[in-house]
């Protein structure tokens, strides 16, 4: 976690109520301004802080984002996040540890909104690496960006284990997140496929 980092301020006015950041990188590159990378618990931020304080800022809500690439060569790494409507964010500025949190920060913050879990594929060369993150299609999330809350149908595959949605249902259930209306919907419909 990020809380003994100093969020940048341009990025407080950028935040939406309630939402949380979970993760930060930062990177001062040379006499540039910083350049920063936000996780928090409903989008990927970018924030490049400019002289004079001006600044550009790009945001990718987890809902938009299509799949996060990591190439890990002996000296240096590229990011890449890629998002619907042909959204690519191109970071060459993350050493390799830094790459290796922050894909981990942004599986871990997926993986707690998504009722299928999200994973990481790795290929290791002999001098280099690359770690692929994607988002399942039928990705769910708990809560929309505005705090309110996405009602999708979930299709329930062979592989997957009736046992195991129903248990996420009640957490949703539990946490407030779906009415009691939506979890006897939901739990009728996966108790049927037990």
């Amino acid at each position: 976690m990020s809380e003994n980092i100093k969020l940048p301020k341009h990025l407080k006015r950028h935040l939406e109520p309630g939402e949380r950041v979970l993760f930060t990188v930062k990177k001062k590159v040379s006499l540039e301004r910083p350049k920063w990378v936000i996780v928090t618990d409903r989008r990927i931020i970018y924030l490049d802080e400019k002289v004079l304080g001006r600044y550009e800022i790009k945001a990718l809500p987890y809902q938009k984002l299509k799949e996060i690439r990591v190439e890990l060569g002996i000296i240096s790494s590229e990011f890449i996040i890629k998002g619907e409507e042909n959204i690519r964010l191109r970071l060459g500025w993350m050493n390799k540890e830094q790459a290796r949190k922050t894909i981990n920060a942004i599986k871990d913050a997926l993986n707690a909104i998504a009722l299928e879990p999200v994973t990481i594929e790795v290929d290791k060369g002999l001098t280099s690496e690359k770690w692929t993150l994607k988002k399942p299609e039928e990705l769910v999330t708990r809560v929309a960006p505005a705090g309110g809350v996405i009602n999708h149908e979930t299709p329930v595959g062979e592989k997957e284990d009736p046992l195991e949605k129903l248990k996420k249902l009640k957490e949703l259930y539990d946490m407030g997140v779906i009415s009691p209306e939506e979890y006897e919907e939901k739990r009728k419909k996966l108790l049927e496929k037990i």
